[in-house]
Parts: structure tokens; C-alpha cells; sequence
């Protein structure tokens, strides 16, 4: 490396330690699929980027492929959310705990949120990678969390597949039922890198048990004897490590099964209604329209 370029690192570094502003430099021949939960980011790059609401109820903000060659530099003083990214080809830079490491292929960086966070070409190298970066609260539990490894292995094929997946149907016929299956499946992946085991294993059988039967009426009660654990300490532990109470996980799954049978079978609204655990249609559709972002004769 030539003194010139040492000093360049240097002086990268020592504006990652104290930048007080976004940067985000493209560089030359950079090319981008963006898909967006909204246009209210109006940030250039993100001008061209398709729009697909259906991220919001996973808390993404906008995911995406990116191939770079060179210039590539990314510096965000505050990052409001996760950002998971894959490298596909090639080789890049990411600052992970104050210190730049590489991204190769095989390999994903999860980030957390409401810290600086860097990424940057090599200079002389391409690469290419799929990213996901999500919009998070600061009093909810984020995708990245202290359990979830910062870096590690990762099969990039399945995730760069839904990604094109839902750019493509953006695109093109933009069908609701469609854009929910390619969303889910990029959220699953991401998550399966966060959390590759459970912490409570009373909690994955008590959430496993309640998929068979989301037509029953549960109460906080029930759902606590069904863990053999006391209400409260259900409450917490849920808190703890899906970032919902008992009852709103609850509501999650069944919205989740009701989107999947919208999907995949003709059954009537009132029918799909029943069997997620609703006896009123109109209150499943309300509260569909608030979880999920559509009603459930718009995603049909």
C-alpha cells in the first residue's frame, strides 16, 4: 500500500470515530435494486427505488442488492434500526465494533441499532451484496440483539433470491399475496441469522403448541399454564425475546396464518376469520388493516 493510500484509511477512520453527519457515496459504476417501505426517505439514491408497504410490518425500512467497484462509502452517525447485509461477490469493509472488517462471500454482518455504523468499498476490488436495514424503536426489542452474533456464515443464495424476488414483483404485477410471501421470507431469513437458537425452549413449545389451535379463545391465563409459568413471568419473557407481549404475539401469528390462507386458498374473509380465532369479520379486518397494513380483501 502506498503512503497516499495509508493516509486515505487513516483519515476514513478518524472521519467514522467523529462524523456528526450521514455520508453516502455511490462511487462510479454502482448499481442498485431498492425496494422501500415508504417514500419518506428522500435521499438520492433512494429516488429510483420501488415501493412495497407491506415491509412496515416487519419494521423494514428498505432492502436491496447492491454491486459496487469502486468510491463505495457509507457513514451513518446514528443507525435508527438493524442493518443485516450478505456479501454476494467480492470483497468489502464493514466497522464492527470500531474496527474495519471484511465482507466475503459466505459471510453476513447484523448491526445494531442506535450506534454509528460504516461500510466501504476496497479499493481495486467489486462487490456485491444484499442488505436489509429496518426502523426500530428505541423501547422495543430490535432484530439485533446481545444474543445475536455480529458476523458470521451465512448462504446468501435464498436470501438474494427473495430480495430479487419481491423487486421483480414490484415491477411487474405488484400482486399483494405475492409482495406478503417475499417480505415474510426476507424478514425469516434475517431472523434465523439473529436468532439461531432460543434462549427458553418453554417459549418456542408454548408458541409451536398455540400455531395448532389459533381458533381458540386464549387468555393470558391459559397461554401461562400452557408454558407452566406464572402470567407475569410469560409477560417478561416475551418481552424479552420477541419484543411483544403474550397477547400481541398472539395477534402476530394469527395475522400471520390469516395473510398465508388469504394466499393460498378461496376460502371467504368471515370463514379465515374464524379460523385465526375471530368471531366478528369486521374485527379481524380492522384488525388485519392495523397489522398488516391492508384489509384483507385488498391483499386477496
Amino acid at each position: 500500500m502506498s503512503r497516499d493510500a495509508s493516509k486515505g484509511n487513516r483519515k476514513i477512520r478518524q472521519n467514522v470515530r467523529d462524523i456528526s453527519e450521514d455520508i453516502h457515496r455511490l462511487g462510479d459504476n454502482t448499481q442498485a435494486e431498492v425496494v422501500v417501505a415508504d417514500d419518506s426517505d428522500q435521499r438520492d439514491w433512494l429516488a429510483d427505488a420501488s415501493i412495497c408497504p407491506l415491509l412496515a410490518q416487519y419494521k423494514i425500512a428498505h432492502t436491496g442488492i447492491m454491486s459496487a467497484e469502486s468510491g463505495l462509502e457509507v457513514i451513518r452517525a446514528d443507525q435508527s434500526g438493524s442493518y443485516f447485509m450478505a456479501c454476494i461477490e467480492g470483497e468489502g469493509e464493514v466497522l464492527v465494533n470500531g474496527r474495519w472488517k471484511k465482507l466475503k462471500p459466505g459471510n453476513a454482518c447484523l448491526l445494531p441499532p442506535f450506534i454509528q455504523n460504516a461500510l466501504r468499498s476496497v479499493p481495486g476490488k467489486s462487490w456485491s451484496f444484499v442488505w436489509v436495514r429496518y426502523l426500530e424503536a428505541r423501547d422495543v426489542v430490535p432484530i439485533a440483539t446481545s444474543r445475536s452474533p455480529v458476523q458470521g456464515a451465512f448462504n446468501v443464495t435464498s436470501l438474494k433470491a427473495a430480495v430479487e424476488g419481491l423487486c421483480a414483483e414490484c415491477k411487474s404485477s405488484n400482486a399483494p399475496s405475492a409482495l406478503s410471501q417475499w417480505t415474510e421470507l426476507i424478514h425469516q431469513y434475517v431472523l434465523k441469522f439473529a436468532q439461531p437458537e432460543h434462549s427458553d425452549d418453554r417459549l418456542w413449545k408454548l408458541w409451536t403448541g398455540i400455531e395448532q389451535n389459533l381458533s381458540y379463545q386464549w387468555t393470558l391465563a391459559e397461554l401461562a399454564d400452557a408454558a407452566f409459568m406464572s402470567s407475569e413471568h410469560l409477560r417478561r419473557l416475551c418481552k424479552k425475546e420477541l419484543g411483544r407481549s403474550p397477547m400481541q404475539h398472539l395477534t402476530f401469528l394469527r395475522m400471520k396464518h390469516a395473510r398465508q390462507l388469504l394466499a393460498t386458498t378461496g376460502d371467504k374473509v368471515e370463514v379465515i376469520a374464524r379460523l385465526v380465532g375471530y368471531e366478528s369479520s369486521f374485527t379481524f379486518s380492522n384488525t388485519f388493516k392495523k397489522w398488516v397494513g391492508l384489509r384483507p380483501s385488498e391483499l386477496r
